[in-house]
Order: C-alpha cells, then sequence, then structure tokens
C-alpha cells in the first residue's frame, strides 16, 4: 500500500514531461518551477473497499486530497485513472463526488479502469 493516498503531478515545460509524486512535493516545501501545463492524475481510490489492505479507503483518498490542495499551485486539472469505486454502488459514487468537492483543481476528469 506504499502508492495508497498518493498521485503524480504531471509538468510540461519545454515540451519535456516530468513526473513526481505528491510526497515529494510536500517534502520539498519549495514552490513548484513555472511550467506550460501542470496535471495531477490519481488512481484507484475504490471507495467502499474495507478489507485488510486499507480499512479505510475514504480516510486515504481524503490525504491524497489534502496533499494537492497543500501544493503552492494547484495543478490546471485532474485525471482520475480508475477504480473510483470498489463496487460501482450508487452510496460510494456519493461518497466519492462529496468527498472530492474538497479539491482544489478546477476541472476533474475520468478514464475508467
Amino acid at each position: 500500500m506504499a502508492w495508497a493516498g498518493t498521485g503524480l503531478l504531471w509538468t510540461v515545460s519545454g515540451g519535456v514531461l516530468v513526473s513526481k509524486t505528491l510526497a515529494q512535493i510536500a517534502k520539498a516545501g519549495e514552490p513548484l518551477p513555472a511550467t506550460d501545463l501542470s496535471f495531477l492524475q490519481i488512481s484507484d481510490s475504490h471507495i467502499g473497499f474495507s478489507k485488510e489492505a486499507n480499512k479505510d479507503v475514504t480516510a486515504t483518498f481524503k490525504i491524497a486530497l489534502d496533499r494537492i490542495n497543500a501544493m503552492p499551485t494547484p495543478p490546471s486539472f485532474l485525471i482520475h485513472t480508475g477504480d473510483i469505486t470498489q463496487l460501482s454502488k450508487p452510496e460510494e459514487f456519493d461518497t466519492f463526488d462529496e468527498v472530492l468537492k474538497s479539491c482544489r483543481t478546477k476541472d476533474v476528469f475520468y478514464v475508467p479502469g
């Protein structure tokens, strides 16, 4: 579960694509360099899962969003690349939507997975 509660910040500057984890950004404690484009990728939130590997996925998702919101410059957009919920139940999607409202990104896009 090393990747739980994290994501990747992708930046493009001068045509060069670079990524950093949210943990790397938090440790640096310095402003991000100016870029042509930045976006954040998260995945596999699995809202509704509650087994031994992660008994509180909603809290883990909130940690990832807290890290995003703590960034000195919010990314241009957020992309969630699959497995939003565990069982695709309406209440799992409702929980996801409610928690996601706290995110400071302007736009959110989804790729099914």
